[in-house]
């Protein structure tokens, strides 16, 4: 038999899509174009049937190509034409929250929104949170160690997990569902499997842990003077709030390009040339009210100091909702060939580092539209660059791609903070990784996946 027989045998019609029933969003990436549609979409709702699926994949030496949400940013889900997707939307749920070791048990293809108000209802926040809440999956949270708009408080994906079970390219099922916190019993191999982007086998449930429900965080909006100021601002947050929970910065030209493009959308500072930063925090004893009077009597300090020129607090969620809107960016989507870069460097090189990459690229580019803005207090930067044509270039967007990379090696950065590698920084990789530990990826490849078939193409 063959593979889409022995499939077809195995899987339900509602579970196995082929040919002109499988829908675009299998094979659409975000805010891209429609790629070629793979062979099939395997959507298994049990975790035998998932374990079947990859057995009979590997005896037919078809590639899988797992898929969460498909929110990632460097294709790291993208299908090929004689692929099998393996998507996870089916296997969902949530099968356990223990209240007494603050952990929940989650099937991979559950959606993050889901958790986060499952768990909210036993008194409980997650750890993780990100724009995308509503459409990413656990399963791809994991595999690409997604970090969030809350790693300065609780750390990224990798933090959060105490077990993991997985299934390998040949369909062997390893179960490692710990929930302790300690647990030193030989090698931790699930962390071999965090941030492996699919590459080495496929997420089907996890144990993570959960925190004290926090009261409605208290969001305001900041103006700093200059770079020097904004770091020595993370370092005062840090010291002066202890309930930190988000410290968000935007550069000047992400301010001011927001500003005249979400005429809608009430900014409360003025689009001067200053950074601005969008703070929240948030405690699990005090509420909103107590918070905000303590933290008038801060930016009060503040204010007086010189360290912030200007700042205002939300008085409702709705104000706050408002401040992230400006932080989302969405009207950078709107440019031209927009390519979006997700970096990572000390934080004490993230500012010196838009300098050199902006004179770069202006210097190349005279049009080019660099927007700066990112996470700074878990040194997460991100770029929004266009170069400003109506007809995408791209060759000149590849040169692109090569200046912010190889300026992020030679400063001690990653290319990827969040999303992974997937196959879009493949061949960037070597400004992060040095030759030794990128052959000692490879060899964990080869152990398990010796054929090639998990996730093709992807990271290495």
């Amino acid at each position: 038999m063959n593979l889409l027989a022995e499939l077809s045998a195995l899987l339900t019609p509602n579970e196995l899509l082929q040919g002109k029933d499988i829908p675009e969003r299998y094979y659409t990436p975000y805010a891209e174009s429609p790629l070629a549609a793979p062979l099939a979409v395997a959507r298994p709702d049990t975790l035998e049937k998932l374990v079947s699926t990859l057995a009979i994949a590997h005896q037919s030496a078809c590639p899988v190509i797992p898929q969460g949400g498909f929110t990632g940013l460097a294709g790291g889900a993208n299908p090929s034409p004689n692929s099998l997707v393996v998507a996870m939307e089916r296997y969902c749920g949530i099968e356990e929250i223990d209240t007494a070791g603050a952990t929940v048990t989650v099937r991979a293809g559950t959606p993050l929104s889901i958790v986060q108000a499952a768990v909210a209802e036993q008194g409980f926040t997650l750890g993780i949170d990100l724009g995308a809440r509503d459409s990413c999956q656990i399963g791809g949270l994991i595999a690409t160690n997604a970090g969030g708009n809350r790693a300065i408080r609780y750390g990224v994906m990798r933090d959060q997990v105490l077990g993991l079970e997985v299934i390998l390219p040949d369909g062997t099922l390893v179960s490692s569902l710990n929930r302790m916190l300690k647990n030193n019993a030989g090698l931790d191999i699930k962390q071999l499997f965090i941030g492996s982007e699919g590459t080495l086998g496929l997420i089907t449930r996890a144990v993570i842990k959960l925190y004290p429900a926090l009261h409605t965080p208290v969001t305001c909006l900041l103006s700093v003077a200059n770079a020097e100021n904004v770091t020595a601002l993370w370092r005062a947050a840090r010291t002066h709030l202890p309930d930190l929970l988000s410290f968000e910065v935007m550069w000047p030209d992400f301010y001011q390009f927001m500003s005249s493009r979400m005429p809608d959308t009430p900014f409360p500072l003025p689009a001067e040339d200053s950074f601005k930063v969008l703070l929240e925090y948030a405690s699990p004893i005090q509420t909103a009210e107590d918070l905000q009077s303590a933290l008038t009597d801060t930016l009060g300090a503040w204010l007086e100091s010189g360290l912030i020129n200007d700042a205002t607090i939300a008085s409702n969620l709705d104000q706050a909702r408002q401040l992230w809107h400006i932080r989302e960016g969405l009207p950078m989507d709107n440019l031209p060939a927009l390519l979006n870069f997700d970096v990572s460097l000390p934080i004490a090189d993230i500012d010196p580092f838009v300098q050199r990459c902006t004179s770069q690229l202006l210097n190349t580019w005279p049009s080019v539209i660099c927007l700066p803005f990112g996470h700074l207090g878990d040194s997460n930067l991100h770029l929004g660059i266009s170069l400003n044509q109506e007809t995408p270039n791209e060759a000149a967007q590849m040169a692109v791609c090569e200046l912010v990379y190889r300026l992020i090696g030679e400063m001690g950065g990653t290319i990827s903070a969040e999303h992974g590698i997937g196959r879009y920084k493949k061949a960037y990789l070597h400004h992060s990784r040095h030759a030794p530990e990128i052959s000692l990826m490879q060899q964990f490849k080869q152990l398990l996946d010796p054929s090639g078939r998990m996730n093709p193409g992807c990271v290495l």
